[in-house]
């Protein structure tokens, strides 16, 4: 039989029955024994003791989600809290984000998404260089391929989505700011794509979406060079939309976010949702194309009731109640 310890942050030394076999496999202790008694001692090196039957430990959560109450309806928190290893894009996290952003995009209750750390300091530090060094050339491009897929599965919810940069953001992480629709700051984060610096590329859609951020040169720059830039040097590039003074909290760039947020909430969720699309896949298209992308979108708003609600409500003198429908 196999029992694999997940080996996130301790090691952990497993002694089962007298003659066993230890491997040490993607950051997972495997142990094939040929003798099993009926329970397993695991100690910790930081000398904790744990006595349970053998069983496939849960991996930690390092992601959550977060609805807010009934005044911010329709918004919700991705919430990072990968503390250790300063939310780094490992094996697990980057699993768990996957399944989040999937849960979220078929939710069309969802209006605004906003992906914040709890981790003072940090957005997400990139790259868990600790485990891609572990990893063969093989296992390191195929990793990579999924990061770019999960960073394009972001870039491809429906709803508006805003990166809270209350801290670091770098090579990866930028990337998954980057993969937002809207990007707020505090004045005191740092951003860039230092993947130069170790001997690579922004391999998680950098290379594409800073240039349509800030402009081919601006962002040939940066990458050659590898430099961060600050808050208010980022939103100077238009690398985000607002740059703030970082407040005691620790958490201005996400207040920020929350007043993006309050200004979305009382449009119409399917125009909104619409207007993403055709500016998405428009901007990927010569312009004459990107008309005719405008006019299916338009054709998809015109029957529902909020926009019927919206005209009622500009005749009545009245605020517009939307729905979503």
């Amino acid at each position: 039989s196999v029992m694999l310890f997940h080996l996130e942050d301790k090691v952990y030394i497993c002694k089962v029955g007298e003659t066993s076999l230890f491997s040490v496999r993607n950051g997972l202790l495997v142990c094939s024994m040929l003798s099993v008694r009926c329970s397993v001692t695991i100690c910790c090196l930081s000398f904790l003791l744990y006595t349970q039957p053998p069983s496939v430990l849960s991996p930690p959560e390092y992601l959550s989600l977060s609805h807010r109450s009934s005044l911010w309806s329709g918004v919700v928190e991705v919430l990072m809290c990968r503390e250790r290893a300063r939310n780094s894009l490992g094996r697990v996290f980057v699993g768990q984000m996957r399944e989040l952003v999937s849960f979220l995009h078929n939710d069309s209750a969802v209006r605004v998404v906003i992906f914040r750390s709890l981790v003072p300091g940090v957005f997400c530090a990139g790259a868990d260089l600790k485990e891609r060094a572990q990893m063969s050339n093989s296992e390191a491009e195929h990793f990579v391929h999924g990061l770019r897929s999960l960073m394009n599965e972001i870039a491809a919810l429906p709803m508006p989505t805003v990166a809270a940069v209350d801290g670091f953001a770098l090579g990866g992480g930028l990337e998954l700011a980057l993969a937002c629709d809207l990007r707020t700051a505090a004045r005191t984060a740092q951003m860039g794509l230092i993947e130069t610096t170790r001997g690579l590329l922004p391999g998680a859609g950098g290379s594409q979406r800073l240039p349509r951020a800030v402009g081919f040169a601006v962002a040939k720059e940066l990458i050659f060079t590898g430099r961060r830039v600050g808050g208010q040097q980022a939103l100077e590039l238009g690398m985000v939309n607002r740059a703030v003074a970082q407040n005691q909290s620790g958490d201005a760039a996400y207040r920020e976010a929350l007043n993006l947020a309050r200004e979305i909430l009382p449009q119409a969720p399917v125009a909104v949702r619409m207007a993403k699309e055709a500016m998405n896949r428009g901007i990927e298209v010569d312009i004459t194309t990107g008309m005719v992308i405008e006019g299916m979108c338009y054709a998809r708003v015109i029957p529902t009731r909020d926009r019927q609600e919206g005209m009622a409500a500009f005749i009545e003198k009245r605020r517009p109640r939307y729905t979503g429908e």
